[in-house]
């Protein structure tokens, strides 16, 4: 789907050649950049609006008819010319880990004649983990917003509406399609979505696809440009904000209590050609830590208390993780094949040679059978790291199924004998296999015998075919970490992360004095999973009772000697606790609602999380209402005020219409595609066409052929050879076909 993307828009700068400006125009055509010869070259990397063109001879300036000579046939696919860009506005608000990001922006379909209208696809990239919120679009007294709504509503609402063109067209690639916008008319956007801060070296950093192709700058030289960014970043911590780094001319406008506001605002020639990225340290090098209490809302259907525990490793050179006792478990099946298989060896290889002396590891691949460089694990001496990144390069080759539970097993075998150190376990998977929930039973088993020191399963996910969520649950029962490469591209790069982030634990067995003494806890994670030095520890939950106003947190460190601190309690002041730890809990949840299958869990993801905070999920989907008329009055984005009676009602209503859009969410894995050995992808699997329908194209496309050649000399030539047994068998059959195509006829009427 992205490579059909990116063609239609090198289609669209194409078509946009016809458009003529005037003599005085500003805006040229984009000139061919070597750069633009990869595959990814002309994906947004900042929001951005497209006219979907099928028929190229509407392509004309509304303003100044070309009278240029008409263009015949049709674009299949449509061609997107991107518009140009009125205006543009971001507002960032950082908490603790997350980052809410709002946008609006004006686009004008500057490439249709006035008196015709197209459809506008609307391309929002976003950063980390990011989580699509909402969308309101207003344009040609229309207007459009979004809304979640559970997956049994939006069966019903399919009945009346049609699916629209919406979802993601890549991980982190929003799409919408709004329909029939007349040229000319200027669209006003306004997108929410939520993301991850990233945190290297003991500093968070935001970062914002803001980087706008030259093409998108109107034409003409009066016309005013501004671009516009607001910064507000509050940690939770109460403690003193370091600002690192910034990408573009921030000015501080407001700092109080830790709190920090920027802004920068300018008029522009041309828009902004870099992302914005701004980094920030909280003053400590050592771990730091608090305890956050915050009362629900009034519209909270949860009213018990919300709390957050954290943990921040601060700079984590001044500290020594745990050494590395680690089973590296890579899946080598028969779908790994090519570049998938290729990125798994280059991380790997840079993991292992990341090890120190002291560590030790082994490696296992695995497809149907399992293949192990040692049946014991060996120290990580510069020889030994040598002749596993060879054996690697000669025993990882694609082949055969999945089967994942026997080099588990074989890898708790190895770590059994662990004493001193955490054993670490690093599962590899791109498939879904069936006997998942039985895989997690067996290591909860594994984890319950080995007691606190008990090995942690920690495993990274590869395209959309495995099932994710089962990946997540065995983290949680191994107090391990997850993380996933949903496009093969990223697999090296995001692999990489995992393993480093992963492996550096610095603080394990972490408890809280008054967890057990509260009336009522619910804990996110249920168990409190160990410190890494490039990751903050954020537990999250709900209580009841009375948490006093100082305890302790305590744990072990890498040197086997007990460690402490203390928990200043706080009231959490300007920060939606239950927004921020939305997409946390959503995911937490439907892992458990998979693996129990119980339903209550399921409707408690879609009514109680995701409805009410406006993060999707596997339980919901996100509808488009559009109101004819005038602009709607507009309610904030992600805080939904209609349930499913009203939504009936707004469909059935003079003057609204709904779009139902494609699930969010990643789904709970592929078998048939894993059987298939389909290669990972963001998407749909391409599974084999059965046999008749292979043929009816095989047909068909023979005939198109024969059409083509029917009256050309060459035909007649090759028709006066075939002798007459063969020419009297064709007539037959010709003869049959139509008594057939006849009776076919007949019957029907």
């Amino acid at each position: 789907m992205a490579e059909e993307f990116v063609k239609s828009v090198e289609d669209g700068l194409k078509l946009s050649k016809r458009i003529y400006f005037g003599k005085d125009r500003s805006v040229l055509p984009p000139k061919p950049v070597a750069m633009e010869k990869s595959s990814n070259s002309h994906l947004p990397t900042a929001p951005m609006v497209y006219a979907v063109i099928s028929d190229p001879s509407i392509v004309d300036n509304p303003d100044i008819p070309s009278y240029q000579p008409h263009v015949h046939g049709r674009c299949d696919p449509p061609a997107l010319i991107p518009l140009q860009m009125n205006g543009i506005e971001i507002e960032a608000d950082c908490y603790l880990d997350t980052a809410f990001i709002t946008i609006n922006g004006s686009w004008r379909v500057h490439c249709v004649m006035g008196s015709r209208s197209c459809d506008c696809r609307l391309a929002i990239p976003m950063g980390e983990q990011g989580s699509i919120l909402g969308v309101e679009v207003d344009v040609n007294r229309r207007s459009y917003c979004s809304q979640l709504t559970s997956v049994e509503e939006s069966t019903d609402m399919a009945k009346v509406a049609k699916a629209e063109d919406g979802g993601f067209l890549k991980p982190q690639i929003f799409i919408l399609t709004i329909p029939q916008v007349d040229g000319g008319s200027n669209l006003s956007v306004k997108v929410r979505w939520s993301q991850k801060l990233v945190f290297d070296a003991g500093q968070f950093s935001v970062n914002i696809p803001f980087s706008f192709p030259e093409y998108v700058t109107p034409a003409g030289k009066k016309i005013s440009k501004r671009e516009k960014i607001q910064l507000n970043v509050n940690p939770g911590i109460g403690t003193e904000v370091l600002c690192k780094t910034s990408s573009h001319p921030l000015k501080e406008i407001r700092r109080q209590a830790g709190k920090l506001g920027f802004l920068y605002e300018a008029d522009v020639i041309t828009w902004s050609s870099t992302e914005f990225n701004f980094s920030y340290a909280v003053s400590s090098n050592d771990i730091s830590s608090g305890l956050l209490l915050q009362s629900p809302s009034i519209n909270d259907l949860d009213q018990r208390e919300m709390f957050c525990f954290y943990l921040n490793p601060g700079n984590y050179q001044t500290r020594k993780v745990f050494r590395r006792k680690v089973v590296f478990v890579i899946d080598t099946s028969e779908s790994m094949k090519g570049k998938p298989l290729e990125n798994v060896k280059n991380a790997l290889s840079t993991a292992l040679s990341k090890l120190n002396p002291e560590d030790s590891f082994s490696v296992i691949a695995f497809n149907g059978e399992t293949y192990l460089f040692s049946s014991s694990l060996v120290p990580a001496t510069e020889e030994t790291v040598e002749n596993a990144i060879q054996w690697i390069s000669i025993n990882f080759v694609a082949g055969g199924g999945t089967n994942i539970l026997q080099p588990l097993n074989q890898a708790i075998e190895m770590l059994s004998n662990t004493r001193d150190s955490i054993p670490l376990i690093f599962l590899i998977t791109d498939g879904a296999v069936e006997d998942e929930r039985h895989i997690c039973d067996v290591m909860k088993t594994h984890m319950t015998n080995g007691g606190s020191m008990s090995p942690r399963i920690s495993t990274f996910g590869i395209g959309t075919y495995c099932n994710h969520y089962f990946l997540q649950m065995l983290a949680l029962i191994g107090r391990g970490y997850y993380n996933a490469a949903y496009d093969v591209d990223s697999v090296d790069v995001q692999m990489q992360k995992f393993f480093t982030t992963a492996s550096s634990i610095i603080l394990a067995n972490i408890t809280i004095d008054s967890f057990e003494h509260l009336d009522a806890l619910e804990i996110y994670p249920s168990q409190v999973p160990d410190l890494l030095s490039g990751s903050p520890l954020i537990v999250s939950g709900r209580y009841e009772g009375k948490f006093p106003d100082f305890l302790k947190a305590r744990g072990v460190l890498a040197d086997l000697s007990n460690f402490e601190v203390d928990l200043k309690v706080q009231k959490a002041k300007d920060i939606p606790l239950d927004r921020v730890f939305a997409k946390k809990h959503i995911d937490v949840l439907t892992a458990q609602a998979w693996f129990t299958q119980t339903k209550q869990l399921e409707e408690k993801v879609a009514a109680k999380v995701s409805i009410l905070t406006g993060v999707p999920s596997e339980y919901t989907r996100m509808v488009v209402l559009q109101t004819d008329g005038g602009t709607q009055t507009s309610n904030p984005i992600g805080l939904p005020e209609v349930n499913k009676m009203d939504l009936q009602k707004m469909v059935d209503s003079k003057g609204r219409k709904i779009m139902l859009l494609q699930s969010l969410g990643i789904g709970f894995g592929n078998l048939m595609a894993t059987a298939e050995n389909i290669p990972p992808g963001f998407g749909e699997p391409q599974l084999p066409e059965p046999v008749a329908d292979a043929f009816v194209k095989a047909a068909s496309n023979c005939c198109s052929r024969l059409s083509y050649c029917c009256c050309c000399n060459c035909c007649i030539q090759c028709c006066s050879k075939v002798n007459d047994q063969c020419a009297i068998v064709l007539i037959q059959l010709c003869t049959a076909l139509s008594c057939l195509g006849c009776l076919c006829c007949c019957s029907d009427d």
